[in-house]
């Protein structure tokens, strides 16, 4: 493809964002059937980070981040910058500079399938950013890449737009096409969730509500009181 830019991008409703981010990566993922999960290799820079927002995509030549800085120009208040690398990188193309930049359009937070730098900085400044790596190595700002295209960050097909939900647990997408059905399913196994987890507080044994001796015994599970 050649190097583009797209201006536009269409969102995804504030009020879907913010349900989704509410019920947290690991509830989102099981609602879509178990699909649009990052790679686990993606961490949060500092366990108490989550974000949620609209995806502005880029993809970078590895170790140069002249792109990044092309699609702030495009962020609005609380989109999400999605950052893959043509080829494996895990060189510090993002820190404490371009954070300030991103949070000063509104960047809600970072995803890239590479590294970062200025780590402490962007704790401090609690700069949500979930990468592969974290290195000094610096980078260039020196070949043309594009934003607003479709791309993969570690193993997830993003488009501009989706939703990108993000926390302790991992990055996971979601389609804006589909993101009302994923809220409601996912509010809904919430709620299930609620129950199970007053039921299992009050020492009910999941081996019983969830029905789980009769698929022990159909596996052939014995109990004995001692080994013969």
């Amino acid at each position: 493809m050649k190097p583009t830019v797209v201006r536009k991008v269409a969102r995804a409703d504030v009020g879907l964002v913010k349900t989704l981010g509410n019920l947290g990566v690991a509830t989102v993922h099981e609602a879509q059937a178990r699909w649009g999960l990052m790679r686990p290799y993606m961490r949060p820079i500092y366990l108490t980070a989550t974000a949620a927002g609209s995806a502005i995509t880029v993809s970078c030549h590895p170790g140069d981040n002249l792109m990044i800085h092309a699609a702030i120009e495009f962020c609005r208040e609380g989109d999400i910058v999605v950052v893959s690398t043509s080829s494996e990188s895990t060189d510090g193309m993002f820190g404490e500079l371009l954070a300030e930049s991103a949070r000063a359009h509104g960047v809600a937070g970072l995803v890239i399938d590479a590294g970062v730098r200025d780590v402490r900085d962007l704790t401090e400044m609690q700069f949500p950013v979930w990468s592969k790596a974290i290195s000094a190595q610096g980078t260039v700002k020196a070949t043309a890449g594009s934003v607003n295209v479709p791309i993969v960050c570690a193993g997830a097909t993003v488009r501009p737009g989706d939703i990108i939900v993000a926390d302790a647990d991992g990055v996971v997408v979601v389609r804006r096409e589909t993101a009302a059905e994923v809220a409601r399913l996912g509010t809904e196994r919430f709620a299930k969730e609620q129950k199970s987890r007053e039921r299992l507080k009050s020492g009910e044994l999941g081996l019983d509500f969830y029905g789980l001796r009769a698929k022990l015994s159909e596996l052939g599970v014995r109990y004995v009181d001692e080994l013969e």
